[in-house]
């Protein structure tokens, strides 16, 4: 298996990040809206995980002085079980505690067991419930909070 390589998303990637959103969720974020977010969103904040040249997953957030809130993590269902979601999630927990961040927020669907329990072994916490939070189908979504981020690392890059 090929070596897979997590850094910092450009817009270059918009493409082929928004493919893999498009596999993953029924709501898609548009192509256009990984541009505006990597162009005029000073406080986006996006990873992707790539395999021999090919973008398998992805993971995003916004910082806002000492808060995060991750606002999508992605892998592709044939990618999925080799800890990439858990590496872009601890990367970019790293990546908010260089910026200052002193914990982070999501919101994962309620039968979302897998990423429950991957946010859980994170150090994430559940703090309440979002009624209907998902216009698709009407889901109720999980609150979860990480107040435990790692220390600022100067060699993080």
């Amino acid at each position: 298996m090929a070596e897979v390589i997590i850094r910092r998303m450009s817009l270059a990637d918009a493409e082929a990040v928004h493919t893999v959103e498009a596999a993953c969720f029924p709501n898609a974020w548009p192509e256009d809206a990984f541009i505006q977010e990597m162009r005029s969103n000073p406080v986006a904040r996006y990873l992707v995980a790539q395999e021999t040249g090919r973008i398998i997953g992805f993971a995003g957030a916004h910082i806002i002085l000492d808060e995060g809130h991750i606002t999508n993590v992605a892998v592709l269902r044939e990618s999925r079980g080799r800890g990439i979601g858990r590496s872009l999630m601890k990367a970019l927990m790293q990546y908010a505690a260089n910026l200052g961040a002193g914990y982070l927020t999501l919101e994962v669907r309620e039968s979302n067991a897998a990423a429950i329990s991957l946010y859980a072994s994170l150090g994430f916490f559940k703090v309440s419930v979002r009624k209907r939070y998902y216009q698709d189908s009407g889901e109720d979504a999980l609150l979860m909070v990480c107040d435990r981020l790692p220390p600022a690392d100067p060699e993080f890059s």
